[in-house]
């Protein structure tokens, strides 16, 4: 009898482990993520940020040029976080150009 429960056990956690494998490696990819980036990267640019803050905007692109890459990997995850790193840098370079126009 105890051998069943401790078997019925054991399968159960199996599924259970292969479900979050599963669930895990369905990850969607960062359209928005991706989107808000570009767009970010677009108003710096728009604001003369290849002028006032051009580190700024170059990391911008190479992180979304590595978002990309990832993307096309299917490293979701990777990707999904250089995006935002990207906005955020491309954000940063807007505001640099603000503060200056101050």
């Amino acid at each position: 009898m105890t051998d069943v429960r401790a078997r019925s056990r054991l399968v159960t956690r199996c599924a259970a482990i292969a479900a979050l494998v599963l669930l895990a490696g369905c990850a969607s990819a960062p359209v928005q993520e991706m989107s808000d980036a570009r767009q970010a990267i677009h108003a710096a640019e728009e604001a003369g940020a290849a002028e006032y803050a051009p580190e700024a905007l170059r990391e911008a692109k190479r992180l979304l040029t590595s978002a990309e890459r990832k993307l096309q990997r299917e490293a979701y995850a990777s990707a999904r976080m250089d995006a935002r790193d990207a906005r955020r840098r491309a954000t940063d370079a807007l505001n640099a150009v603000r503060a200056r126009d101050d």
